[in-house]
C-alpha cells in the first residue's frame, strides 16, 4: 500500500534510541546528502532528516526554504557508540562537506544549509570541539561550523526520508550530487 500525497507531506516518525545508543544531530548542507552518507556508515542505527536550530515550532519544508525560520536542514543520527565511536562519526562529518563555507554547500545557499553539530551531552560537546580542532589543522580556511546544544528536533516530511535510497535512479540530484559524494567517501551506493 502506498502513501497518499497528504500522508507524504506529514512529518515522519522519529525512531527512538535503543538502550546504549546515542543521538547527535548534524547539519552539513542538504539533508538528503547527510542522511545518505550516515545511512551507509556501520554503527548508525537510524538517520532521520529534519529541522532544528530555529524559532518556528513544527516548521514545514516550504518555510525552511524561505530561510526565515532559523532552522537548519539536519540529520538526527542514532548510533551505537561501541560499534561507531563519536570521533569516527565526526571524522566522516568533516570529510563529507565543506565546513569552511558559511550558509552554503555546493549550489545550496542559505542559513538552512549551514554546517552545525547539535550535541546532546557535555561529552559530545567536548568530542565535537576536539574533532573540530583536529579538522581545522587539515584546512586552509577557518571552520565556521556551529557547535550548539540540541534543541527541539522536527522530523521532515515523509517524502524526504530515505530520499537517496528511494530516488537514486529517478532524481538527477541523486546521481549528480549524492552518488559522487558517497563514492568519494568510499561508501557503497
Amino acid at each position: 500500500m502506498s502513501l497518499s500525497l497528504n500522508d507524504e507531506r506529514k512529518p515522519a516518525l522519529v525512531p527512538p534510541a535503543p538502550d546504549g545508543a546515542e543521538v547527535i544531530t548534524l547539519g552539513a548542507g542538504c539533508f538528503w546528502c547527510t542522511e545518505a552518507v550516515f545511512q551507509h556508515l556501520p554503527g548508525v542505527l537510524a538517520a532521520t532528516s529534519g529541522y532544528t536550530g530555529g524559532h518556528v515550532i513544527n516548521p514545514a519544508y516550504e518555510q525552511i526554504c524561505d530561510g526565515d525560520t532559523g532552522h537548519a536542514e539536519v540529520t538526527r543520527i542514532v548510533y551505537d557508540p561501541v560499534k561507531l565511536p563519536l570521533s569516527k562519526l565526526l571524522d566522516t562529518f568533516w570529510k563529507m562537506h565543506d565546513p569552511t563555507t558559511p550558509n552554503r554547500q555546493g549550489a545550496d545557499v542559505g542559513p538552512m544549509y549551514r554546517s552545525a553539530i547539535f550535541y546532546e551531552t557535555d561529552a559530545q560537546k567536548e568530542a565535537a570541539e576536539k574533532s573540530k580542532a583536529a579538522a581545522q589543522v587539515k584546512l586552509a580556511d577557518p571552520i565556521v561550523t556551529e557547535i550548539v546544544k540540541a534543541g527541539p528536533f522536527y522530523p521532515a516530511e515523509r517524502y524526504h526520508q530515505d530520499y537517496y535510497q528511494l530516488n537514486k535512479n529517478r532524481n538527477p540530484y541523486c546521481q549528480i550530487v549524492i552518488g559522487p559524494k558517497l563514492k568519494k567517501l568510499g561508501m557503497d551506493h
